[in-house]
């Protein structure tokens, strides 16, 4: 970002102060500083930590997290996203197993596990996904396990792999609007999204298939029914709604906060549309309360 275009990100920043739905404290516990020192015992990441997500307060107190596998490192440098863009470093075999320790440790019934995407990858990592499963399988009896994958590059072979791991529910992101991609997720393409969604629905037609988008980025209430017209017809069946919220001054800007109240319409509507259940809300991220949208609470 060049200064000029900093300088007004800044400025904006600024003027766009948050409203009073989205301000709140952030407390501590016992409870979350005993989960935040076995994640960093266990030389492990967590996207509640990564991306700053304004929920991880909560959820560590709560003893959930999302677990982050293959490093913080991403390849791709979306423009909202708070992770670490750069060259990763090469997977670790025993990732999976500190996973599936650390799960075990919190005592979890449902685990929500993501990445960073590793586009330098031949597999984009699912084989990693793969052996993650396994690994919380081995390690916990009767324990949910959801994932929220790239789009690994839109390759059958990959998504195969993770569909033969038999997660509970797949989980990816459309993240907005088809019309937004090219300045919001630039490596990233639309359509070869849904085609994930559709592979999944047409190999492995009993598995919930789950997506979200943020909002606040400059869309507009056609675009948004639209893309979910095209998450029900390419095989979604749940769905996150959340606001979007800037990082850091050198991230894309808010351009608008969208109502608690515009929240409730949106998640009624999505459900007159066929979604089978909703989350959303201003705080609502991709795995917020995971386990109660798969219907498991």
């Amino acid at each position: 970002m060049d200064k000029t275009l900093h300088e007004a990100a800044v400025k904006r920043h600024q003027r766009m102060r948050k409203p009073v739905w989205l301000r709140r404290s952030l407390p501590t516990s016992p409870q979350y500083e005993k989960v935040r020192r076995l994640i960093g015992d266990a030389s492990l990441h967590t996207v509640c930590q990564e991306a700053k997500c304004p929920n991880q307060w909560e959820c560590f107190s709560n003893r959930t997290a999302t677990f982050m596998i293959l490093g913080e490192t991403c390849t791709r440098g979306c423009r909202f996203c708070a992770v670490h863009t750069g060259k990763p470093s090469p997977p670790d075999p025993e990732e999976p197993r500190r996973v599936a320790e650390a799960a075990k440790a919190l005592d979890l019934s449902y685990v929500v596990v993501t990445s960073v995407t590793r586009d330098d990858l031949k597999d984009g990592g699912a084989s990693h996904f793969a052996a993650t499963i396994a690994a919380l399988r081995s390690a916990m009896k009767g324990v949910y396990v959801e994932v929220l994958i790239s789009d690994l590059k839109g390759e059958e072979r990959d998504i195969q792999t993770i569909i033969d791991a038999a997660p509970d529910v797949l989980n990816h992101n459309i993240e907005t609007v088809p019309r937004l991609y090219g300045r919001v997720r630039p490596q990233a393409i639309y359509q070869r999204s849904l085609d994930l969604f559709r592979y999944v629905k047409r190999m492995a037609p009993e598995m919930p298939i789950k997506s979200g988008l943020m909002l606040g980025l400059g869309e507009d209430d056609a675009e948004v029914e639209a893309t979910l017209a095209d998450l029900l017809d390419a095989g979604c069946t749940l769905l996150t709604l959340g606001q979007y919220l800037q990082p850091s001054t050198a991230h894309l800007p808010v351009e608008s906060y969208v109502t608690p109240k515009a929240f409730d319409a949106w998640k009624e509507r999505a459900l007159a549309m066929g979604f089978a259940d909703v989350a959303s809300g201003p705080f609502v991220r991709s795995s917020y309360k995971a386990k109660e949208l798969f219907g498991k609470e």
